[in-house]
């Protein structure tokens, strides 16, 4: 199984901000183009399940469907090449998680949201071999998980939620990969990880239990398509294409959901029954569905939320409004 979860990573590319400038803004939402403009365009992405929609699109030829001459898929085995390439200009668009967003406009990295994929539910979560049943609990143990990660964020807001800091536990770091082994094999008794390792690790050990998921606060660990503000300003008929198939996908990922996941977990390397809970736990998102998280709880709740714990992580080093970075017009055209 060729299952890559290094899109989790916090940015670790230096990133070339100069090479993309200062772009203003474009058209009102009501005046972007009907149809496309020509040429084609890339876009990067892991092959991590959440960016599934767009492997639905390729194959069903949803993109020609929206008037997209183009559309390459270009996969990256880790994040840092593909925030590379996106700083570099020689991506227009890539999936990236939310708090990798945060880091690119600390940067200085001129890009705009322009789509909320997914948001992961159950597929994040921190599980205990039994001695551990809730939060509280976890004053004074030790923890396994991935620095600098989305296990990193969910550990943070959970103890804070609680009333507690990171000072609270022993945090031992390791890949996210090794950290429910970790906890089967009795060294540490709590570990934060994501699927598949979540069920790998339950299915080995009958004592694994769940203690806390993202979907205590759905939108926490979840991704985005960013494009570069110069894509945008050139081509915002693409723009807005590329968000129609994406939602054309979505309805037909909702139509046929056993098909849907079939060319998505061929697309990953993996087969469907090896995904099943992992699907389960991760949630797509329509463009109607972005118009209203747009307008009230991913912008007013959700980003403040996910900056708090990236900044307590110690992921983002400074403030930054990733609400700014939001360009709405594309959902909202695509929605009507």
């Amino acid at each position: 199984m060729n299952w890559n979860p290094n899109r989790r990573d916090f940015l670790k590319a230096s990133l070339a901000t100069a090479a993309l400038g200062s772009i203003a803004p474009v058209a009102l939402a009501d005046e972007l183009p009907a149809k496309p403009e020509a040429g084609a365009l890339k876009m990067g992405l892991n092959p991590w399940l959440g960016y599934g929609q767009w492997h639905i699109a390729a194959k069903k030829e949803l993109f020609k469907a929206a008037g997209l001459e183009g559309v390459e898929l270009v996969n990256f085995t880790t994040d840092s090449d593909l925030n590379a390439a996106l700083a570099s200009g020689q991506l227009q668009c890539g999936n990236i998680a939310t708090h990798t967003a945060m880091n690119f406009i600390a940067a200085g990295l001129p890009i705009k949201i322009v789509l909320l994929m997914d948001v992961s539910k159950t597929a994040d979560a921190m599980i205990s071999d039994g001695s551990v049943t809730d939060i509280k609990g976890l004053k004074g143990k030790q923890v396994a998980l991935e620095e600098g990660t989305t296990s990193d964020i969910l550990l943070n807001y959970a103890l804070s939620q609680n009333g507690m800091t990171i000072a609270d536990v022993q945090k031992v770091p390791m890949p996210a990969a090794d950290a429910g082994a970790a906890l089967i094999g009795g060294k540490v008794p709590v570990a934060v990880t994501y699927e598949p390792y979540l069920t790998l690790a339950m299915q080995q050990n009958k004592n694994v239990k769940m203690i806390y998921s993202a979907g205590e606060n759905p939108g926490l660990i979840s991704d985005v398509l960013v494009v570069t503000e110069e894509f945008l300003k050139s081509k915002p008929g693409q723009v807005l294409a590329l968000v129609k198939a994406w939602d054309a996908a979505v309805a037909d990922y909702r139509k046929d959901t056993p098909g849907g996941r079939a060319i998505i977990s061929e697309a990953v390397g993996a087969k469907p029954d090896e995904l099943t809970t992992a699907f389960d736990g991760v949630v797509y998102y329509s463009a109607a569905e972005n118009k209203t998280e747009f307008a009230g709880n991913f912008t007013k709740k959700v980003i403040p939320e996910v900056h708090k714990a990236a900044r307590a992580a110690g992921i983002l080093q400074k403030d930054v409004d990733l609400s700014t970075a939001i360009d709405a017009r594309f959902v909202d055209a695509a929605a009507k």
